[in-house]
């Protein structure tokens, strides 16, 4: 076996390599200051609360408290330990999923007697603050007002709902954003060579690079734990294909994307985010749901699912969907996919999957119509080809002063005045009397639409 296969088997083995396998190649490769952390730039800014935070060791500053909302995999745990390891404060992580009331009491203590007796403040990093009861986020607000600790609390989950508002009021809230392929790309990089991950012991081919960070979805310790299980994976296969061979001639392993795939245990789809595959697929997709496939409209979610694409490109997509084909035929296809946008947001990935599968199965049923879409189109064709014309006087703005003098308002007839509400009345310009943009079709809900638009049209128009 080669000295590079054995030290990477070794990590999960007994032997000389068991210490560094004991602790996985995310967390060994956590950041130890701000300046190593990848991603979050718009939260590092100089003098941004969190850089003024790890960069000042008299505590000058203050005791500026923060909740790190973001999805799993951003950050926060390596903010919070980077801040104290670069302020030089004391750090002590508590998990809501352990933690109760009694050792929230016992850190605040500890806290207190060693700011008064050493003068060294301590910063409280709470994982799942979420978690906490009401009575237990009680306990930390003694700490946080009289700045015996500075708390930095993470969550997944939406703040204004699950942290209490005296404990909000005192913080300030950060949001972090999945991380970019980008920085990804830096952290798997940094993790090959660096000596605290897998030291130059095994190569990465481009492609099983590029399915690793499409694995990871912009969540960093997911891409690490990929990485970690290929780099075992690959080196047991040469452990295993190289048994009478002399060490000294033996290859250094290789990642290869099938190598990915095994040990991930996860089929490997050809999507980039940002190539064909990523418009190809995005586009069969929609034409599903248009074409009312549901089970095509479901495969293709699915596919944009696992291959890592943004849950939010494909709820923004999902809504241009609900207007532009579905429209009036189903008004409530709108508020639903709005809904489904605004759940993935709240709860995150993978349970985000649910809420859109919902919305695309009723887009994809419902009845269809783009006659809105095509309305607001023909309507801006005339606009910017000039068919505008002057607003009538009588619809004009008659509350300045000197309106009614130039006859602003005069003729105008309030519809509520009429015992049907709707009077017959020029509402467009001279120049555009007559137009219709508007055309709904015989589907769904627009048939009753069609059928009271027509009637509408008479009075409005006066028989026109």
């Amino acid at each position: 076996m080669s000295d590079a296969a054995a030290t990477l088997v070794g990590m999960v083995d007994s032997g000389p390599g068991l210490r560094s396998g004991a602790t996985p190649l995310a967390v060994r490769m956590r950041p130890t200051s701000l300046d190593e952390v990848a991603g979050q730039r718009h939260l590092l800014t100089p003098g941004s609360p969190l850089v003024a935070l790890a960069s000042d060791r008299s505590g000058e500053s203050g005791s500026v408290s923060v909740i790190l909302w973001g999805p799993p995999g951003t950050g926060k745990t390596t903010l919070a330990q980077a801040i104290a390891r670069s302020s030089g404060r004391k750090f002590v992580e508590l998990s809501a999923v352990t933690a109760g009331v009694r050792d929230v009491r016992q850190v605040m203590e500890e806290a207190r007697a060693s700011r008064d007796l050493y003068g060294l403040s301590t910063v409280l990093f709470l994982d799942e603050i979420h978690r906490f009861t009401k009575a237990q986020q009680d306990a930390l607000l003694p700490g946080v007002e009289n700045g015996w600790v500075i708390l930095v609390a993470a969550t997944t989950e939406n703040p204004s709902f699950s942290v209490i508002s005296p404990l909000l009021s005192r913080s300030l809230l950060l949001t972090l954003e999945l991380l970019t392929d980008d920085d990804l790309g830096v952290l798997v990089d940094r993790a090959l060579d660096d000596a605290r991950g897998l030291a130059g012991r095994v190569e990465l081919e481009p492609e099983a690079r590029a399915a690793i960070i499409r694995l990871a979805s912009g969540d960093a310790r997911r891409a690490l734990t990929a990485l970690e299980a290929a780099a075992v994976a690959a080196s047991q296969s040469v452990a295993e294909s190289d048994g009478e061979t002399d060490a000294a001639e033996s290859p250094k392993p290789v990642i290869t994307a099938d190598v990915v795939a095994r040990a991930v245990d996860r089929a490997l789809l050809r999507y980039d985010r940002n190539g064909d595959e990523h418009y190809d697929v995005i586009s069969a997709f929609i034409k599903s749901v248009r074409g009312s496939d549901v089970d095509a409209a479901l495969h293709y979610l699915a596919r944009m699912i696992e291959a890592g694409e943004d849950p939010r490109f494909i709820a923004r997509r999902i809504i241009v969907l609900a207007s532009e084909d579905v429209g009036m035929a189903d008004p409530t296809a709108l508020g639903v996919a709005v809904s489904a946008a605004d759940a993935v947001q709240y709860i995150g990935m993978p349970e985000g999957r649910i809420p859109l599968a919902q919305a695309v199965v009723h887009l994809a049923t419902a009845p269809k119509s783009n006659a809105a879409y095509l309305g607001i189109d023909q309507a801006i064709a005339d606009v910017r080809a000039g068919r505008a014309g002057p607003v009538p006087k009588h619809l004009r703005d008659a509350h300045y002063p000197g309106a009614k003098r130039l006859g602003h308002g005069k003729g105008y007839v309030y519809p509520h005045d009429d015992p049907i509400g709707v009077v017959s009345q020029d509402y467009l310009p001279d120049s555009l009397r007559g137009a219709v943009y508007y055309e709904p079709t015989e589907h769904g809900n627009e048939r009753e639409v069609s059928a009271r638009l027509a009637k509408l049209r008479r009075i409005v128009r006066g028989g026109r």
